[in-house]
């Protein structure tokens, strides 16, 4: 057998059943286990563990945060690699390129350790999710919507191949590699090392907006939201939220928008909304910090408990998509439920990369239902597939990271795209030890 810097465990070994689950964000965890448990501390263990696969006929899972809803990285029969080690952090002032190892959190570890040189990088939004997740399937970071994926600003990776070699990836090094690792996620047939980051001059000034509408409003505050969020620059991230508030008992609508160095000025178009008065609580163009938003997602994404998950790329006017999402703002299973549309408009103005993320428009839809005790399961899955049944007829994709195609396949690359990626796959790896999606994505 190989011999492992870091820690090995094998089915039936004393601590096998903790290392499996371990890091694992969603309490609602599935029963599929894997042969063996790998936690390396360093890439050269890393390589030896592929190899070890092959040997002894196992499949290959990777877990890089433990974010996934659907507890990707559980796979039976695999060697499940373990990066929880994987925490580096290096930057380099001359490029200001960002080292980051993919168990790195992006709001808890990368965003203050880069304040520190007066630098940002467009991280997840929950504080806790981990790099390595979050960049392989795109990411949707602070103000994607103005700033694009956060997979446009990886300027190159190390990947350990299904071969067992350790390899630069970038535009011109492995770039099919590169091409297929940025936006195919748990289909990636590679496990990263590191990722080197294109980071950005930090922002000066936050300013947000915040309406909160009763949930009787909401086909009234939709409809506009439709049109007014094309108003809006890209320096403001847009959001309109279902959630229950504190103290008001029933859901609510909150149309949220944050403006990075735009100012007041910049939120003007959200005091437009016909039924603006009608507000519950308002708060307008007032500065915040960074840190106050990072606790804010931590309330809402608490952890030790229950996910259920799914998103959609939405197309349609708003006549046709205001019926359909009424309820998933209005008719909540539990307190903690929410529900969000994004809008993507300035990101679809200019030309992507190429890569193997490919689908998106301009308008986004995703619901959390979210409970504490198994007993709430069954109300918190029938609420989303009501849900889902609802926008799915208006879905043109979906985003990796809030998807489970167990319960729901749906579309993750263009036609071109998903056949270059095929292709790709089976030269790269062609006994299949990296054992793809679970479920099917619809192609």
């Amino acid at each position: 057998m190989a011999a492992f810097t870091g820690a090995f465990w094998r089915s039936g070994d004393t601590g096998f059943v903790d290392a499996t689950t371990s890091r694992i964000f969603n309490h609602r965890r599935p029963s599929r286990r894997p042969a063996a448990v790998l936690r390396p501390a360093h890439a050269a263990d890393v390589a030896a563990g592929v190899k070890l696969a092959a040997a002894e006929g196992w499949q290959l899972a990777t877990r890089s945060g433990g974010h996934s809803w659907a507890a990707w990285s559980l796979r039976e029969d695999t060697l499940l690699i373990d990066l929880a080690l994987f925490t580096g952090m290096s930057y380099d002032s001359s490029s200001g390129i960002v080292a980051v190892g993919p168990a790195v959190r992006g709001g808890l570890d990368l965003d203050p350790y880069l304040a520190g040189y007066d630098r940002f990088f467009s991280v997840g939004h929950s504080p806790t999710v981990g790099m390595g997740g979050f960049l392989l399937q795109g990411g949707i970071g602070w103000n994607c919507r103005g700033w694009g994926w956060a997979a446009e600003s990886i300027e190159s990776m190390d990947v350990v191949t299904a071969a067992g070699e350790l390899v630069r990836c970038s535009e011109t090094e492995n770039s099919d590699l590169f091409w297929a690792a940025r936006g195919s996620g748990p289909g990636f047939f590679g496990v990263v090392t590191e990722f080197r980051l294109r980071t950005r001059p930090r922002f000066r000034e936050l300013t947000r907006s915040a309406y909160v509408y009763p949930g009787e409003l909401a086909a009234e505050v939709l409809a506009w939201y439709h049109t007014a969020r094309h108003d809006l620059p890209p320096s403001v991230e847009l959001a309109a939220v279902g959630c229950t508030l504190p103290g008001l008992g029933s859901p609510v609508l909150v149309v949220d928008a944050l403006s990075f160095d735009g100012g007041p000025a910049s939120l003007a178009a959200l005091g437009t909304c016909p039924v603006a008065d009608h507000a519950l609580e308002t708060m307008v163009a007032q500065p915040v910090e960074f840190a106050a938003l990072h606790a804010e997602q931590l309330r809402a994404n608490p952890d030790y408990h229950r996910y259920f998950a799914d998103n959609v790329f939405l197309s349609g006017s708003a006549t046709e998509l205001v019926p359909a999402l009424v309820p998933a703002f209005t008719e909540l299973p539990t307190s903690k439920t929410f529900t969000v549309l994004g809008d993507f408009t300035p990101l679809l103005s200019r030309r992507p990369p190429d890569m193997a993320l490919s689908v998106q428009t301009d308008l986004y839809f995703a619901a959390y239902a979210i409970g504490k005790t198994p007993e709430q399961d069954a109300r918190c899955r029938a609420w989303l597939d009501g849900t889902m049944n609802r926008v799915a007829p208006h879905s043109a994709g979906c985003y990796l990271g809030d998807s489970d195609f167990t319960v729901r396949p749906d579309r993750i690359m263009s036609d071109a795209a998903w056949s270059k990626f095929l292709r790709i796959r089976t030269a790269r790896d062609p006994e299949g030890r990296f054992p793809g999606y679970l479920g099917t994505p619809v192609q």
